[in-house]
């Protein structure tokens, strides 16, 4: 099959031909047709992810197609529609594991990462770490909720009852988190990289109360801020803007240095916390709840072997909503 391939960190991807083996106990063989550009793709490229299976194929918002199935693997017919998250394989018997923190075990395996992903038209998964898919919504919109909506939606959940929510970042995961939040009556505010005229008019289509540069403070003091941009500065900045007993949850799995502050910034009970991964149970909640809603994602479609040049966009801001690719275009 082909599928774009990943050698040595800081380097392009490369257009390589790849033998799977047949199905194992408990996997399934899925016929890709639309895979999410997640930033932690950039960050895997980018090599400021340590350890990864080299060489491993990227993608973890993956939507496809049952085609084989292992031995015992019963879950999905053949013909299945299924998603694969991050999350690829845990222990089952770590205190993580048993505790309802499967996001959190030590062993844990992630797709794109130290699985191979979905940059090709064909990838192998252990069929219980995949979702199935429901509603008429099609592929290559659907593949953005397989990480941006569900790690969107942990950091909401994360953030407890905020009734007026910031949400640093407005790319992928914010523009779905958003529309959650705001079916849930919650206020929401949006901050942008300074000068990005493009995000902020692109959060304020979606009905947001506030759009403003990151270096700015919204009208009121906050509930809560979600970062999903991955600038440690940002965290000092969010503390600043919100309430005594708010929250700032960090959402990336990489973060550049989170530079010093006074503590007055974090007193009175102010907290910080990160988002690592997400369990099953995220996404069976998460999908549930994208079938009542009617949830749209902004997607900007690319070739498979156009995957250089989506995260060359990414990485250089000039994607309002998520990237897909489309391996069987």
């Amino acid at each position: 099959m082909r599928a774009m391939r990943l050698s040595k960190p800081q380097t392009a991807l490369v257009a390589s031909e790849v033998q799977l083996p047949a199905p194992g106990a408990g996997e399934v063989l899925v016929e890709v047709s639309a895979c999410g550009v997640c930033r932690t793709d950039l960050h895997l490229v980018d090599g400021e992810l340590e350890h990864p299976k080299l060489p491993v194929i990227p993608g973890h918002e993956v939507v496809g197609r049952v085609t084989a199935r292992g031995p015992g693997a019963r879950r999905f017919p053949v013909g299945a529609r299924v998603g694969v998250p991050w999350l690829g394989w845990t222990c089952g018997a770590c205190r993580y594991c048993g505790g309802g923190q499967e996001n959190l075990c030590e062993q844990a395996r992630f797709t794109g990462y130290t699985l191979d992903g979905g940059y090709a038209r064909e990838m192998l998964v252990d069929e219980r770490y995949c979702f199935a898919l429901e509603g008429d919504r099609d592929d290559v919109h659907m593949a953005p909720l397989l990480c941006a909506g569900l790690i969107g939606y942990r950091s909401l959940r994360l953030a407890g009852d905020a009734d007026s929510v910031g949400l640093y970042g407005f790319g992928a995961a914010a523009h779905i988190v958003a529309q959650v939040a705001l079916h849930q009556g919650r206020r929401v505010y949006a901050f942008v990289r300074p000068g990005d005229v493009a995000a902020q008019r692109f959060a304020e289509s979606l009905g947001v109360h506030w759009a403003g540069d990151s270096d700015q403070k919204p009208p009121e003091p906050l509930d809560a801020a979600i970062l999903f941009a991955p600038v440690g500065a940002l965290v000092p900045a969010a503390l600043e803007v919100v309430r005594p007993g708010g929250s700032v949850v960090c959402a990336g799995i990489h973060m550049s240095d989170i530079p010093a502050f006074p503590y007055r910034s974090l007193w009175r009970e102010r907290s910080v916390r990160s988002v690592a991964n997400l369990t099953r149970r995220d996404g069976e909640e998460f999908f549930a709840l994208a079938r009542e809603l009617p949830l749209e994602t902004t997607i900007v479609e690319y070739e498979l072997g156009d995957a250089n040049r989506a995260l060359t966009d990414l990485r250089s801001g000039r994607i309002n909503g998520a990237a897909v690719l489309r391996p069987r275009g």
